[in-house]
This record gives C-alpha cells, structure tokens and sequence, in this order.
C-alpha cells in the first residue's frame, strides 16, 4: 500500500495492472467472439443443408427435426391462420417469407413458404435477401443466422410447392439453449473500470499537484501557512518538504536582514542626533545646510531599506477592505495639505433597458455604486505604494490624477502625473532599486519608491504596469479582487 502512494512506483504498477486487465478484458472479447462467431456459422450451415434436404426429400441437419403438421393445422396454414396452430405459445408473432429459386437455378427446385412464429419478435428480413444473386440454400443459411443472432426460440412452418405443410425445430441449433455465453459486456466493463480507476487515480494525483501549486501561488496574495502540509504521493510530500524548507530559509533570512536594517537604523540613530546638536553650531550658514541635508539622506535612505524590507517580509495579514475608502482617504490626505492630487471613483455599470412599445429604441441606465469595491487586500500595505506613485506623478509632473476601475476578478488603481517627459519603457526601468530619472537634482527621494509599488502589486496578485495617458504618463496597478 506504500508503494501505491509513490508516483514512481504506484504509477507502474497501475499501468501493468491496466494493461493486465485490458488483456484479460481483450481475451475474453476475442474468445466470447469466436464462440459467437461460430455459432452462427453452425446457423447458417444448417439452414443450407435445411433448404437442400427439403428439395430433395434427404435427412435433415443434426438437430433439425422435421414433422408434418396435423390435418386440423394443414387446413388453418392453408388459410394463413399459422397463430392458431395448436402446440404454440399465445401470442405468436407471425413472420412470412418465400424462397424461390432464380433464373439460373435448378429448373426442379420449387418455391419454400415460410412461416417463423416467434413469440417475442417479428424479424428484420431485408438482410435475408440483401444479394440478388444469392441461392435459395444461402437465403436459407442466412434466415438461420439470424434466427440464432435473436434468444426468441421460433418455431418454423414450410411448404415446398404444393406439398403438404411441415413443422421445423431447429431450438438445438439456433435456440437460445444452443447460443453461448456472451461474455463480450463483461469484457467492456472490465476494461472501462480500468481505465476508470487508472483515469481516476491519474486525476486525483494532478489536483493533488494543482491544488498545492494553487496554494503557493495564492500564498503572498492572501497569506498562508508558516508550512504546507500533504498527505498525498511520496514525490508530492518530497516537493512540500523542500518548499517548506526554502520559505523557512528565505523567511529567516528576510528577518535577519531586517534585524540587521533596524539595528543599523538604531545605531545610527543616536550619532546622526548628535551630528545634528553639533551641526547647529556650525556659523556657516550654507554649510549647516548642506550638513544636516546629508544626515536627513542617510537616515530616509535607512527608513526606506527598512519599509522595503517590511515589503519583502509580508508581514500584514490581508483582510477585506474597500479600496474605495483606501484610496479616497489617502487622496483627502494630500488635499488637505494643498496638493493637486484629484480622484476619479470607478465608472458606472450602464445597462440596456428592455423594448417598449412606445418607444423605437431601448433606453440606457446606471446600476447606482452600492458596493465600495471589496477587495482582500493589505491596507497600510498597499497605501504605501499608492502614495508611493502619487509622490513620483507630483515629483515629476506637478500633477497626479488617480482612478480606479474594476471588473469581476480585478482592480486597477490608476495614478496619472501631466507633463512628465519620461516614457512608458523609461519609467518601468525605473522600477529597480536604487534606480532613478535624470533630473535627481531638483527632486528627492532614494529610488526604491516604484521597487516598492511593484513589490506590493505582486504581493496582491498583480503587477505594476506603464502606458501613455491622455494628461501624462499613467501607472497602473493591478490587483486581484479575492
């Protein structure tokens, strides 16, 4: 039963298991075929020696009996009456067909009258008489045949010419006692349950796989699990143990990384204050400037390693929140400072109304805005970033527009500067940290401002993207709604 849980080893031997049974299934295919085939034969090769005997007044085939019918039965087949023929099952289901020989034929051979009386079926003769170069004994082979293709037991009623009427039973042969096993349904079934059990087993193992895959994939969108746990295959549990052992790795040396920062940022902490006391007594006026402007860069630069990091940690839980309210709170913010910082809520749903009788065309209206946009998200997170692109569209084009639209999976927040001269492909450069445009000089910052949006977007299931607006140059976050 171990060996079943591992892919490698279970999976080979499910195959030959398969493969095994789709033998099995296949021989007694084959097998029950040829009986069949066989019977059928035996069928027709009577009825031929049936007609010939008939012609010729011989003995008739091994289990064929033939006895002519009483006179009471002679007068009510002469009428065609052959359902009120004593000795026969009620009711009967009369079936009547001629044989006669052709053109080419013997000129002595007189015509058969059949009559089959079955009590289940009235029979398909079209096949009897499918050639039209076919012999009187091969049209009575194949009227056997298909007596032995169908369980019914039929008793047959002849006349040869003008000759008296004669009763034929022929059970032994074509008879439902005479038929074999049909074991061919057994055989199909086995061979679809294999494939059932080897479809199934194959499919649970990928959902296994899939649906772990999913779980990693979901994991620095809407948090997960210190460590994974399985109990599926051996290679799956294989997998699980290493990803378990590189998130314990890469969480351990996130968190080092940022005990060292936060320890650097501490230590450093206490000297750029004193730089700061002795800075102040510097006469220069032009210099202490300068001076306490290099301390308040060393210490931002600290402070934005260290918010880069936190990134990096996942350390917010997500939770659902309205990204409405998010972003209309942070935009109010910069607004209550003066900045020149607009929002733009989502469009509108517009819907087409129905037909009316009094009016030629179909009238439009707008689904009111009840939800605020309910997305599972981190909110001090993804705040950062978005002010993170309100600073760089103030920074480099004096103004910035955000919106946001949305559909049934996503939600995109869109900020827009006016007049920046960087392009789409300039500024997605610039999402590397410590990367930054030409015109440093005249503006702050560190470089890790768009590191950190993209960061966040990819933390939320998204990316952050660049493209040309109507104002500007407009980035683009995209975040996944659940």
């Amino acid at each position: 039963m171990r060996a079943l849980r591992s892919l490698r080893v279970g999976g080979v031997l499910l195959v030959m298991a398969a493969f095994g049974m789709g033998l099995v299934s296949a021989s007694i295919w084959f097998r029950s075929n040829g009986l069949w085939t066989a019977h059928l034969d035996t069928a027709r090769f009577a009825g031929a020696v049936l007609y010939d005997s008939l012609q010729s007044g011989g003995e008739p085939p091994v289990g064929v009996t033939v006895t002519a019918l009483p006179a009471p039965d002679q007068a009510r087949a002469d009428q065609g009456r052959f359902e009120t023929i004593e000795g026969l099952p009620r009711p009967v289901i009369v079936t009547n067909m001629s044989i006669r020989a052709g053109l080419d034929g013997p000129r002595r051979a007189r015509p058969l009258t059949l009559a089959i009386l079955s009590p289940d079926l009235r029979y398909p003769l079209a096949a009897v008489t499918s050639r039209s170069d076919q012999t009187p004994a091969e049209a009575m082979g194949t009227l056997t045949r298909l007596l032995a293709t169908y369980c019914s037991d039929p008793v047959l009623v002849a006349r040869l010419g003008n000759a008296p009427w004669v009763r034929i039973d022929g059970r032994a042969v074509w008879g439902c006692s005479a038929a074999p096993r049909d074991y061919r349904l057994i055989a199909a079934g086995m061979a679809l349950v294999a494939l059932g059990v080897l479809t199934t087993l194959v499919l649970n193992s990928a959902a296994r796989f899939q649906g772990f895959a999913t779980a990693l994939r979901q994991r620095g969108r809407i948090g997960g699990p210190e460590a994974y746990e399985t109990d599926g295959l051996t290679e799956l549990q294989e997998i699980v143990a290493a990803v378990n052992s590189y998130l314990a790795t890469e969480r351990d040396r996130l968190a080092d990384r940022a005990t060292v920062l936060s320890g650097v940022s501490h230590d450093l902490g206490t000297p750029a204050t004193r730089l700061k006391l002795r800075a102040a007594l510097i006469p220069d006026a032009e210099l202490r400037r300068k001076f306490e402007a290099d301390i308040d860069s060393m210490t931002g630069i600290i402070d934005s390693v260290l918010t880069y990091t936190r990134a990096e940690l996942d350390a917010e839980a997500p939770r659902r929140l309205s990204l409405t309210s998010l972003i209309e709170a942070i935009v109010a913010d910069y607004q209550d400072v003066g900045q020149p910082v607009d929002f733009t809520g989502p469009d509108p749903v517009t819907v087409q109304g129905a037909p009316s009788l009094f009016m030629s065309r179909r009238g439009t209206g707008s689904l009111p805005d009840d939800d605020k946009l309910i997305v599972m998200a981190r909110p001090v997170t993804l705040g950062r970033a978005v002010s993170n692109l309100i600073d760089n569209a103030l920074k480099y084009g004096r103004r910035a527009t955000v919106g946001l639209q949305k559909d049934a999976d996503r939600a995109v927040i869109t900020v827009e500067d006016e007049g920046t001269d960087l392009t789409a492909p300039e500024i997605r450069d610039l999402t590397a940290p410590y990367r930054r445009g030409g015109n440093t000089q005249q503006v702050g910052g560190y470089g890790l401002g768009l590191t950190i949006a993209s960061t966040v977007a990819g933390l939320h299931g998204g990316t952050l993207t660049f493209e040309p607006g109507p104002r500007g140059l407009r980035a683009k976050i995209t975040i996944l709604r659940q």
